[in-house]
């Protein structure tokens, strides 16, 4: 797919139309980069982050789930490097005072090339080659040549005016306490820029009160804050977001075939939502952070082409370390298991396998993926629908109960149905509108089954079945329903 903006464009408007999701603070004009999830989308949101929890933690059995505070000692953010080293390159437009993060301005030049044809986009991969290459390297001065050499422009003045490249430190921070003030040092903390952390200073409390053994991963999902200075596309990059990640704890030595292991795993997961295979790819760093021996992203095609939903990372035993050196507290492992002179491998700190998911990310791709346009359109009539074809497991609704009139006795026996179906799934009920305008409102909100109770239900108890990616109609008796839904879940 190319880089579709219309498409992209419709899907953003849809979520809004239909209570997905909100630009924050509206009524105020809102807040960059920031967004509420509305009826529907934190109901979306909801599902996607049980599917993700119940795969790691119940379906694994040596894989267990915390809830960190998002607020940390802030020794922790020197320990994990993030004080001295979590920085972008950025650089601004001299005329139109914009900021951008250098890599972010040099793929949106790509993707201009991309469009010009074949040798637009051998252009394009040269570009983004040298680019990867001059970041790899943490060669500002080469990135900014790249962009005078290509003629990057600013999108806003149009021109090619730029400052130097320099570094932007991405963490919010704040005071702590009654008596706090900005110039107290002692007072001073972060909101999280990741989830990680939390995990790695509670390893030794899970460990010994889970009585895990190695190998073991502690799954998290929560809140992370980082100060983007170019937020943009919509909820791919956000100031406030929600990440689920999962370190997973391994021998030294070891470590490679568990990223190995890893990586397959979770496109495997991305793949058990039945979406087209070849809308994913790996992309194996060249830059890799301060910590990795090895990492890749997991890429999924959206509106704008290719882009990250989920990262795997060998963090060798980085972080671990740094807290042990930091808190000069011990946060060793001993494994009795015996190596291959009999011997037991004694005390060490383990080595990290990192699976990191953006959930906002991953609500966008579901619903990039589902968002779709139909002509329905005959000789006679000319038709359109827009559904979403969710899978059913992660629909807001699983069923809408629909009367096909507002009397007669349809609508209670249409509530019934609703009373005992609700216990087990989300259901909808409503009998404004004709029918028809109702089914494509639950097409538009990715409901997979509606019934529709009429006069015939009331001589023989069934009803009409309408399901949502065929629009075929069945007749079912109303004890089917409830089995019939739950089998799709």
């Amino acid at each position: 797919m190319a880089n579709d903006n219309n498409r992209f464009q419709a899907i953003i408007a849809h979520c809004k139309e239909y209570g997905f999701i909100f630009p924050s603070s509206e009524i105020y004009d809102g807040l960059s980069a920031v967004y509420d999830y509305g009826q529907n989308g934190s109901e979306l949101k909801k599902n996607i982050r049980d599917y993700w929890w119940k795969s790691m933690t119940q379906l694994h059995d040596n894989i267990v789930g915390i809830d960190a505070a998002i607020f940390m000692h802030p020794t922790t953010w020197k320990a994990s490097g993030h004080v001295d080293n979590f920085s972008d390159p950025m650089i601004d437009n001299k005329d139109s005072k914009k900021r951008y993060r250098v890599d972010h301005l040099i793929e949106a030049h790509a993707d201009l090339l991309k469009e010009k044809g074949e040798a637009g986009a051998k252009e394009a991969e040269q570009l983004l080659a040298e680019m990867d290459a001059l970041l790899a390297k943490e060669d500002y001065a080469g990135l900014k040549q790249l962009i005078d050499d290509n003629k990057i422009k600013c999108s806003v003045s149009g021109t090619v005016n730029w400052t130097d490249i320099r570094q932007f430190n991405l963490m919010f921070s704040t005071e702590f306490g009654a008596t706090a003030s900005s110039e107290d040092a002692d007072s001073k903390v972060y909101l999280r820029p990741e989830t990680a952390q939390g995990i790695f200073v509670n390893f030794l409390n899970v460990q010994k009160t889970g009585r895990m053994k190695i190998p073991f991963g502690i799954a998290q999902i929560g809140k992370a804050f980082r100060n983007e200075i170019v937020a943009r596309q919509f909820i791919f990059r956000m100031r406030e977001f929600e990440q689920m990640e999962m370190q997973f704890f391994v021998r030294p030595g070891t470590e490679g075939e568990w990223y190995k292991f890893w990586k397959e795993e979770r496109l495997k997961w991305h793949l058990s939502l039945g979406i087209d295979p070849s809308k994913y790819r790996y992309h194996d760093h060249i830059k890799l952070a301060h910590y990795a021996k090895e990492a890749c992203d997991i890429e999924f095609e959206f509106p704008m082409g290719f882009r990250e939903v989920e990262g795997i990372h060998s963090r060798s035993d980085f972080d671990l370390s740094q807290h042990q050196q930091y808190s000069k507290k011990k946060m060793q492992y001993f494994d009795n298991d015996l190596d291959a002179n009999g011997k037991p491998f004694g005390n060490y700190i383990p080595y990290v396998i990192e699976t990191s998911i953006g959930l906002d990310r991953m609500f966008l791709l579901i619903m990039s993926n589902a968002y779709t346009e139909e002509d329905l359109s005959t000789p006679e009539k000319a038709d359109s629908r827009v559904v979403l074809k969710f899978p059913a497991k992660l629909a807001p609704i699983k069923l809408a109960v629909l009367p096909l009139l507002k009397k007669d006795g349809l609508p209670e026996i249409a509530r019934e149905i609703m009373n005992s179906c609700k216990g087990s799934f989300r259901c909808f009920y409503e009998e404004k509108d004709a029918i028809g305008k109702r089914y494509r409102r639950m097409d538009a909100l990715g409901t997979p089954f509606c019934v529709t109770v009429d006069h015939q239900t009331k001589e023989d108890n069934t009803v009409t079945v309408r399901h949502r990616d065929s629009m075929q109609q069945e007749r079912i008796p109303i004890s089917a329903i409830k089995a019939m839904v739950e089998a799709q879940l």
